[in-house]
């Protein structure tokens, strides 16, 4: 926008109509420059015009319920005598029929690089000891607290409120009040950078679906360990990431330096193709933030500490202003699809019954709703209904697409529940499948790869060990050539989806791929068993 100086009714109302297009598109988010001609031309505006349009953008979000907070400001030069400013307003309103925006962010990175602190710092609001002090409440358990590593997947939050204001554990006792006075939730997806809990992590990257990764190295020991594999990672399962370098109180400006430049070089590589950015100052982090929205190929480096608190509030900054990846459309089309939750964990409550945490995948999932369950061993599904949804620990009487969330099921019985099974609504007849073929690329391979092999398989959620059956058109594979395979799952069927990615691994042996066609099998009457056995609800 150039100038908003008292507009007529008329515009002021065009204008209104406008911004809430423009929220709408962008999930309840949009950045507005003043001062910039359509054209994309700088021209600035004096003093008193800057003030009189701010005023009016202000009103203009008043009546759509939204906050403005200026992101920054930049003079220009433009033959005139008097300073011309441009100014860049985020505006942010949370959409009407959900509670805030949500981001899911994976945090990967070697071990002791320092993610579990710097998350730490960041939900809690404190700087850490540089004894791992802020990590402690992350920790799921306690050998993890003895030892100082992270073994599981955690889930930590971290609010921003309508104004751009960081709202974490510092000012707020519980998640919920967390939830409650923010606009946008980042969950950060804690992963275990250890070798040893690669499989946790290939887990966490696969099912949780995250829309960004964030990959922390270390400034002292540079590119170590499976920093390189994560990478490897998110580029396979084509996940944008951003890189912190984290504990420059540690090192010399030399040594941070060199750091940046490695990472600088690996970026640059051909099979990367990555245009790195490293982020300075408030500036570059908002126009990193635009311009890793836009273009997947721009990579943020943030060099930061979380125990002196240096460069963390850019980390911050970047954080808020980051746009979600799909727009209002793609939701809308996958919410008008039939229902399908991934159950990615299983938990039982005292007073409860089964709890079961994973994400929508596609359609909406409401309380009360009966859905099927499966496939059990036998490839059956049964029937079962959601009491209750709790997202991000307050209850949520409805769950769209792309959302993570618990449901509860009441006495359904745990034993009958694994990871990888899917919840579906019982019209959707799902397919399921024992063999499936997949175009894959083998990454990495010591010796040949050929028939009779046996692999662990990721697609999503499902895990499972499947073996070699059949390799289109050569007897044998080596490292980096591209076969069509055909798999089995060893123990049971899986529910997949064509064109699902698909990754895998066996000691050093890893590949990539999408799976391209299932045999499917079906069962009598889908399977749906009427009697569910002793101690069970029939229906």
């Amino acid at each position: 926008q150039l100038k908003l100086v008292n507009p007529s009714q008329y515009r002021f109302e065009h204008l209104v109509t406008q911004m809430k297009w423009r929220l709408q598109e962008g999930r309840g988010e949009a950045v507005y420059q003043i001062g910039v001609e359509d054209n994309g031309l700088l021209v600035g505006l004096s003093e008193e015009e800057m003030r009189a349009s701010l005023k009016t953008l202000r009103r203009m979000a008043e009546k759509v319920g939204a906050d403005i907070t200026v992101l920054r400001e930049r003079e220009v030069d433009y033959d005139s005598d008097v300073p011309r400013k441009i100014t860049e307003v985020l505006v942010r309103k949370v959409p009407d029929n959900q509670q805030f925006l949500d981001l899911r962010v994976a945090v990967l990175g070697n071990v002791d690089s320092g993610k579990s602190t710097l998350l730490g710092v960041l939900t809690q609001g404190e700087l850490d000891n540089g004894r791992g002090r802020a990590r402690l409440n992350l920790f799921r358990h306690l050998h993890e607290i003895q030892s100082g590593r992270t073994s599981s997947i955690s889930f930590e939050i971290l609010g921003f409120n309508s104004k751009g204001e960081v709202v974490n554990y510092s000012d707020s006792r519980t998640a919920e009040e967390i939830c409650e006075s923010s606009s946008k939730m980042i969950t950060f997806i804690d992963l275990a950078g250890h070798h040893k809990y690669l499989k946790t992590t290939i887990f966490g990257l696969t099912s949780y679906c995250p829309d960004f990764a964030m990959l922390v190295v270390s400034a002292n020991t540079g590119i170590a360990g499976t920093t390189r594999e994560h990478l490897g990672l998110a580029m396979a399962l084509k996940v944008p990431f951003f890189i912190v370098i984290s504990k420059v109180d540690l090192c010399s400006k030399a040594t941070v330096e060199r750091t940046v430049k490695q990472l600088e070089r690996i970026l640059k590589q051909p099979g990367c193709n990555k245009l790195p950015l490293l982020v300075n100052s408030d500036d570059d982090a908002v126009t990193a933030a635009q311009q890793f929205a836009q273009s997947p190929n721009i990579t943020p480096i943030f060099t930061l500490s979380s125990v002196s608190g240096e460069n963390l509030d850019l980390l911050k900054v970047f954080l808020n202003i980051l746009p979600p990846l799909t727009n209002s459309k793609e939701q809308e089309e996958l919410m008008q699809q039939l229902t399908e939750f991934q159950v990615d964990e299983i938990y039982t409550v005292p007073e409860v019954g089964t709890v079961v945490g994973g994400t929508l995948s596609s359609g909406i999932c409401r309380e009360g709703e009966n859905l099927v369950v499966g496939p059990t061993d036998d490839g059956k599904f049964l029937r079962l209904k959601v009491c209750s949804i709790q997202r991000n620990r307050s209850a949520c009487r409805v769950l769209r697409a792309g959302q993570a969330a618990t449901l509860a099921l009441g006495s359904f019985d745990r034993s009958l529940l694994r990871k990888g099974m899917v919840m579906v609504s019982p019209e959707m007849n799902p397919t399921i499948c024992s063999v499936f073929e997949a175009e894959i690329v083998l990454l990495f391979h010591a010796t040949t790869f050929r028939k009779g092999f046996q692999v662990t398989v990721h697609v999503g959620n499902v895990r499972q060990t499947a073996i070699v059956e059949k390799i289109h058109g050569k007897d044998k594979l080596r490292t980096g050539e591209k076969a069509v395979v055909c798999f089995r799952f060893i123990k049971h069927p899986e529910y997949l989806k064509i064109g699902a990615k698909l990754l895998f691994r066996e000691g050093v042996t890893k590949g990539i791929g999408h799976v391209t066609d299932l045999q499917a099998i079906t069962t009598k009457e889908n399977g749906m068993e009427e009697s569910l056995g002793p101690g069970q609800l029939s229906f």
